[in-house]
């Protein structure tokens, strides 16, 4: 099109008046927050294109041409920009580039208006398809550079691992993690890479459990895993009700429920799952010669004979046993059990979760071990009395605010050891108050000897914790270069193989030197360890990381950056601004744990990938705020934890912005992938593949799903099922769907989408020789996936 200085068309002056007036806006808005940003010393490009922009649009209400002259050069120079900072990545160009060329588009549909030229309706059309076209082949081409790339083969199969647990993997799946190693392994083969795609439903139940009303619906996540031992199936819900099913069917057999207290339930009402036991020597047929032992969020630990589901009556008092004896005063919510208890040699283990951020002095983290036919206590494990080896001496109590393991520990029936996966002290980012046994074993995996309930050893990843990286996976047990090992994953991103009798690691780490400041410089430790054997965490966040569905809200997350405290891995929280957590207290890894192939050797990681956008809360500020524990002021439950958590008996109340969010849009501030799954090998620690993990076909601004099945690397909680026959299960993302990895590549060979969300990990077992895989999708409040009660079973036809 020729520029043309004849007065345009006076009754076409609109179109091109509204654009103009569109553009102007926008300018406006990018210049004054640009300018900003610069002063923060961030990108200069915000504030010059936004003047530019403030020029073209003007002279587009003036009728001029030369304003899409100049906003053509402004794209143009927008694309050169983009590329040159973040490179071929695909969603990190999104914000940069989609909006200005719609706006482009826009203009060129008003610019015949602007000019008297032959064929200008022509010229702009062929334009607009040069712009759509050359932005789809540009997509194209970025969509096949970010596709996931096998970095190498995986090993062949080999002898397998031998496993210590006393009960494994085989055509049953009696614990939670397969087996109390915890692999998460199948050594069933009839589901393949050839043929999962013929995975059809095949059975569908319903457990029943569902909120009774708007109150608690803002704290269920399921979570659950079922065990499946002979001809059942058995399943527990949100509130601690456990069903067993006819596994070929989804047909009830029996139902228990103890009658929790909808006060009883504490940051999530989820029950990751049950554990069985054999009696040793009981009669078969006799009652509860076979049990399923498991607790309850009001923290009782209960026993069903696994037949019919009555409580043992020679277990405790009429089949269960009260968990907080010994603690104290304990207010509703505070202390609940969601974990299966571990029982080696005949011995339960189990911890709690304490409601996370109340009070510095919340009821004690104590590790307790029952006896599995009386119900008696065995041991109590309180680091703050160590010599006390039964419930504490009349008048006195457990200690309080302890670390906790709210999370599921590993067992080795050979080594009779636990392995406690532990919590911080209460108060998560204020470490002032803490007592010396609290910051030693705050943070660890501690190894439990269940015969003294005495620990043999500790390994800590995180010196005086103010981050919330308490362990939440479980330890895999494994064989490493002949010796009886374990993978520690965290939620640091950091991967360890230590020696499972010492704790000693097998793997390098090494020892790097951390931020200090934050609002209790004395109390930072100068340095942390880090795994240099293998790890999911990325490269430290830069102004360039920040993200949005368009330049301005990306510009609004780049002023929040630079206003923010940010000097990477460990950035103590402060009081006067916000700080960056970067992992986030999601992961990482967290309670969904690892899987591994012990045959091939390969271990299957599902991480996320977010920050969050923390600060503290000065006392006054947040008792002006209304912010008191739950005991005090109950309020709503439920929402994001950390998310103005009062901290009482602290200085500080906290206020975490989980997955750093805008509030506007919903959008997080970090570019994409927000989630991955990578296969490492064991023997070199090297990355076999990595992939973005989850499909954003339910994630959209202002809450609104796109439905576009474009894999964006969603959060994820929920861990994966590796089997035999060479194919990873897994739900976890917020995308709704159960999927089928092919182990040697990552690609997805299978999808089905779920009734609610699917954070739990699914299982497998076969029944009448044929291979099933099963998933309870119950959604999950915090992951703000749809609620659900529906229990799944999916075979070959």
């Amino acid at each position: 099109m020729d520029a043309d200085t004849s007065q345009p068309i006076r009754h076409s002056r609109i179109p091109a008046i509204i654009i103009g007036g569109v553009i102007t806006l926008i300018g406006v808005i990018l210049a004054v927050a640009g300018a900003w940003l610069a002063l923060l010393g961030g990108s200069a490009y915000y504030v010059i294109t936004g003047s530019a922009m403030i020029v073209a649009g003007w002279l587009l209400i003036r009728q001029r041409l030369l304003g899409l002259w100049i906003y053509v050069a402004i794209v143009a120079a927008t694309i050169v920009w983009a590329f040159w900072e973040v490179g071929t990545d695909g969603w990190a160009l999104v914000p940069r580039v989609i909006a200005p060329l719609v706006l482009l588009i826009l203009a060129l549909l008003v610019a015949p208006t602007l000019t008297r030229a032959a064929h200008r309706w022509r010229w702009a059309l062929g334009a607009i398809l040069v712009v759509v076209l050359g932005t789809a082949v540009v997509g194209v081409v970025l969509g096949r550079i970010n596709q996931p790339q096998v970095l190498a083969a995986l090993p062949d199969p080999g002898p397998a691992m031998a496993d210590p647990a006393a009960l494994q993997a085989d055509a049953d799946w009696p614990a939670y993690g397969g087996s109390y190693s915890a692999r998460r392994f199948s050594p069933l083969a009839q589901i393949t890479p050839a043929n999962v795609g013929q995975l059809r439903q095949v059975w569908l139940t319903h457990t029943g459990d569902l909120p009774s009303s708007a109150k608690i619906r803002n704290t269920y996540g399921a979570e659950n895993t079922p065990l499946k031992i002979g001809d059942t199936l058995y399943v527990c819900t949100p509130k601690s009700m456990v069903i067993a099913l006819d596994p070929a069917t989804g047909k009830q057999r029996w139902r228990y429920d103890p009658q929790v207290s909808d006060t009883a339930i504490p940051y999530t009402a989820a029950c990751r799952g049950v554990s069985y036991y054999p009696v040793p020597g009981a009669a078969v047929g006799s009652p509860c010669a076979t049990r399923i032992i498991y607790g309850t969020l009001d923290a009782r630990m209960v026993a069903l004979d696994a037949r019919n589901g009555r409580p043992c009556e020679d277990f405790g008092t009429h089949g269960q046993v009260d968990a907080k004896i010994g603690m104290g005063v304990v207010p509703a919510g505070f202390v609940s059990i969601n974990s299966p208890p571990t029982i080696v040699r005949g011995v339960v283990v189990t911890g709690h979760q304490v409601l996370d951020g109340q009070d510095r002095w919340e009821p004690s983290g104590v590790i307790q071990g029952f006896d599995a036919v009386t119900g008696k206590l065995r041991w109590a494990w309180d680091m703050m009395h160590p010599n006390w080896n039964g419930y504490p001496p009349p008048g006195q109590t457990w200690a309080r605010g302890t670390p906790n393991m709210w999370t599921i520990a590993s067992g080795d029936e050979q080594l009779g050891l636990v392995y406690l996966p532990m919590g911080n002290s209460t108060a998560d980012y204020w470490s002032g108050k803490r007592r010396p046994p609290e910051n030693f074993y705050a943070t660890s995996l501690v190894a439990m000897d269940v015969t003294t309930g005495k620990p043999r050893w500790r390994f800590q990843a995180v010196r005086k914790d103010v981050w919330d990286y308490d362990f939440g996976a479980q330890a895999t047990l494994i064989d490493y270069k002949g010796a009886p090992a374990l993978v520690l994953p965290s939620k640091q991103g950091d991967i360890y193989i230590l020696d499972r009798r010492t704790g000693r690691p097998l793997t390098p780490i090494g020892t790097i030197k951390a931020p200090g400041g934050g609002v209790e410089p004395e109390q930072r430790a100068p340095t942390q360890i880090v795994s240099l054997w293998q790890t999911l965490r990325k490269p430290p966040l830069t102004e360039a990381d920040m993200w949005g569905m368009s330049p301005i809200d990306q510009l609004a997350c780049r002023i929040q950056f630079r206003r923010a405290s940010y000097k990477g891995f460990f950035t103590p929280p402060e009081a006067d601004r916000h700080s960056i957590e970067y992992p986030g207290y999601n992961g990482g890894t967290d309670w969904g744990g690892v899987a591994v192939d012990p045959r091939r050797r390969v271990i299957f990681a599902n991480y996320n990938d977010m920050p969050n956008y923390v600060r503290l809360v000065p006392r006054a500020i947040a008792n002006k705020k209304g912010w008191a524990p739950r005991d005090q002021a109950r309020g709503n439950i439920g929402g994001a934890e950390g998310a103005g958590d009062p901290q009482a008996n602290t200085p500080y109340a906290i206020d975490v912005n989980a997955g750093w969010r805008l509030p506007m849009t919903g959008m997080l501030c970090k570019r994409p992938p927000y989630g991955g799954i990578r296969a490492i090998d064991i023997a070199s620690g090297k990355t076999l593949w990595d992939r973005p993990f989850g499909t954003a076909r339910t994630n959209g601004p202002f809450g609104i799903p796109s439905m576009l099945p474009l894999t964006i690397g969603t959060p994820n909680n929920g861990g994966a099922v590796v089997t035999a026959g060479g194919v990873v299960f897994i739900a976890a993302a917020t995308d709704n769907l159960i999927r089928a990895i092919d182990l040697r590549n990552g690609k997805t060979i299978w999808s089905k989408v779920l009734p609610a969300g699917g954070q739990a990990t699914p299982m497998v077992y076969a029944i009448n020789g044929k291979e099933y895989l099963v998933i309870v999708a119950g959604g999950h409040h915090f992951m703000e996936t749809p609620i659900g009660d529906s229990v799944i079973a999916y075979a070959l036809p």
